[in-house]
């Protein structure tokens, strides 16, 4: 092993100070956070969606509304419920579906994909935010088909 000689000059580290700039904008920035109010929100300390500077995520949403599974079932239903609910919280935050960038769907039968791909086409129209489809083995009620987190941007 080749040791370095501690009298020969070493080259400096690199500056951190883009970083420590960027930092500072960051935590400047303005926080603001969405609760829908569910019980799920207040057990487990999260935001449905929390916005710094011009980004937005969107937590994991459930087709759950006044504690009930809307559209037991049917797969295009929970998703459009879905979309909506994420649709409520960006407006709350001054930004429609245009913004959203991607999109995280996580479904328990992966067999449903043509139901939620129709209802997704129908609810963003064109925007076409990068997605990715993934098949877990369960969520929080065994009547929910799917869940989506979202990211977007504010930008003018």
């Amino acid at each position: 092993m080749i040791r370095p000689d501690p009298n020969e000059h070493q080259p400096a580290a690199p500056k951190a100070e883009g970083i420590k700039m960027l930092s500072a904008q960051v935590f400047s920035m303005e926080r603001r956070e969405v609760s829908t109010g569910t019980d799920w929100e207040a057990e487990f300390g999260y935001s449905r969606a929390v916005r710094v500077g011009d980004v937005i995520r969107v937590s994991g949403t459930a087709a759950v509304e006044d504690g009930e599974v809307v559209g037991v079932g049917d797969a295009y239903a929970q998703t459009a419920h879905i979309l909506e609910t994420i649709e409520a919280s960006l407006a709350e935050l001054d930004v429609g579906r245009e913004a959203v960038v991607s999109t995280t769907i996580y479904v328990t039968d992966f067999d449903d994909w043509q139901e939620i791909g129709d209802a997704y086409k129908a609810f963003f129209d064109g925007v076409r935010p990068a997605t990715t489809l993934l098949e877990v083995s369960n969520l929080p009620n065994s009547d929910l088909k799917l869940e989506i987190e979202a990211t977007a941007a504010a930008v003018d």
